[in-house]
């Protein structure tokens, strides 16, 4: 008897967690962030633009001085003393003989409502120099920065993702007189100073994925009212096929759609689906692929915004790289949350009342999930 109670209390808490799932994802819908970098040498130093995404514009700044989510022009205004006195703070540039002071600095709201920090930093002697993102530390954990580096006809010379734990790069500068001559007495190295960032896209993907909740619910929500393998097998493949498609039509610009829209058709393919599952009282549909399938197309969407973010495929760099192991790393995480996922399910299937209780529970957690979701990015946006 007291083994049956102990199940009993195992499996309400499997219950439990599955549906602080659903509160937890309300919590954080997207990944930790992504800012760029993009630095291009002149004939008197090195000119480079950072740019923020609105969420992770307002961590640079003191609590009192946040906005909510989105910038207006009024809000930029009286933030500028503020945003003015932290641009010389965004990098660091140092060589043998110290820190090399930016000569001038600016910000400006983009469109989308986007931080850009201008700064210019004189060059004018050979050698190494070291570049440091200084605010990767004030955002969320997890947040990445990447830079490219480019010659004065715009060749990408230099690039790295940057994180927390790794903040910095070096650059190599020798003197003039060769090929890449950037006309103030240097010229930059021909050689890039760091290797491609094949890791760093795939381990990227998967941090993506493991962070994207809104994208872990829809998985979810597909897959606990999965009877069989072969059924689980087609939703994977679909979603993965799906996603693909669109990560690439829109990283190479082929089919473009406003993030706004994307994000919010995310979150109503969530409520569509938790609500499905509810109604059909934890019986998986007939043709769910093929509706996988579909949404999966929206979800590539934003999968996508992460490289355009980047600017990748832009400015000369490569592009088969950056969106095969972007795309091959989504992939590695989602097969990871499956495989850790499913066993608990099947197991919990195996009890009726689950069956008739916990699924539809659970789709209902994840419905309340996605139209909150809905909700703050249509209504609240």
């Amino acid at each position: 008897m007291n083994i049956f109670c102990a199940t009993n209390r195992l499996r309400r808490g499997w219950v439990a967690g599955l549906l602080g799932l659903g509160v937890w994802g309300v919590a954080s819908a997207h990944d930790p962030g992504i800012s760029t970098a993009q630095g291009q040498f002149r004939a008197t130093g090195l000119e480079i633009l950072v740019g923020f995404a609105p969420a992770d514009a307002e961590q640079l700044l003191p609590p009192e001085a946040r906005v909510s989510g989105k910038w207006t022009q009024a809000e930029f205004v009286a933030a500028q003393p503020l945003l003015a006195g932290l641009a010389p703070q965004i990098l660091e540039l140092r060589k043998s003989g110290g820190a090399i002071a930016p000569s001038e600095t600016r910000v400006e709201l983009a469109a989308g409502d986007a931080l850009n920090f201008f700064l210019f930093f004189p060059l004018t002697q050979p050698g190494v120099v070291t570049l440091r993102s200084c605010q990767l530390g004030a955002l969320p954990a997890g947040h990445r920065q990447f830079v490219i580096i480019a010659d004065e006809q715009g060749s990408t010379l230099a690039k790295k993702l940057l994180s927390a734990k790794d903040d910095g790069m070096e650059i190599s500068l020798r003197p003039a007189g060769g090929a890449g001559e950037t006309g103030g007495g240097v010229t930059v190295a021909a050689k890039p100073a760091e290797a491609p960032t094949f890791w760093g896209f795939l381990q990227l993907g998967v941090e993506h994925i493991w962070t994207g909740y809104d994208h872990l619910l829809f998985l979810f929500a597909l897959l606990v009212v999965c009877r069989s393998f072969r059924s689980i097998v087609a939703i994977i493949t679909c979603f993965t096929l799906a996603h693909s498609i669109t990560l690439a039509l829109a990283t190479l610009e082929v089919v473009n759609l406003p993030s706004r829209f994307v994000e919010a058709a995310i979150a109503a393919s969530i409520v569509f689906v938790g609500l499905e599952n509810v109604v059909r009282r934890g019986e998986e549909p007939k043709g769910r692929w093929a509706l996988t399938f579909a949404f999966g197309l929206i979800h590539g969407f934003g999968f996508a915004s992460v490289l355009k973010d980047l600017g990748v495929g832009q400015g000369g760099q490569g592009l088969a790289m950056p969106l095969f192991t972007f795309n091959a790393g989504v992939e590695i995480g989602q097969v990871v949350v499956a495989a850790c996922v499913l066993p608990i399910v099947w197991k919990l299937r195996k009890n009726e009342k689950f069956l008739r209780r916990g699924v539809p529970a659970l789709s209902a957690a994840v419905a309340a999930a996605g139209l909150y979701w809905f909700l703050e990015r249509t209504v609240y946006f």
